[in-house]
This record gives structure tokens, sequence and C-alpha cells, in this order.
């Protein structure tokens, strides 16, 4: 479990991050294999930069704004 969580702590740092690139990717796959979705290509680039952001800014104002500082 130890290495694990080492891995995660590495590649990743913070679970808002993980769930918001993982949700991003998700919602990317349905809109390039998902035939009603075939529209909404031309957005997937500027959506994947604002699910990164997004994800970026919740993680940072969290940071910031706790009171463990």
């Amino acid at each position: 479990m130890k290495v694990i969580q080492a891995i995660y702590n590495f590649i990743v740092g913070d679970m808002v991050i993980l769930i918001g690139i993982t949700l991003a990717v998700t919602i990317l796959a349905l809109i390039n294999n998902v035939g009603v979705l075939a529209p909404l290509k031309g957005f997937s680039g500027p959506f994947l930069v604002m699910a990164v952001l997004a994800s970026l800014v919740a993680t940072l104002s969290r940071e910031a704004f706790s009171s463990h500082r």
C-alpha cells in the first residue's frame, strides 16, 4: 500500500487533480466515441485546457485558503 501511495503522490500529488483530469479524459473519450456528440469534437481542445486549468485552480484555491498554513 505504501508503494502505491508513494507512486500516487509522485505522479499526481492531489486527489482533486486526479479526479479533474480523469473526468476530463472520460468526457473527451465520450465526445470522440459517441456519434451523437460528434459535433462537439471541435470543442475538445479548449475543453481539455479549461478542465485542466479548473482542476489546478481548485487545488490551488484549496491550498491557499486552508487553515493549515
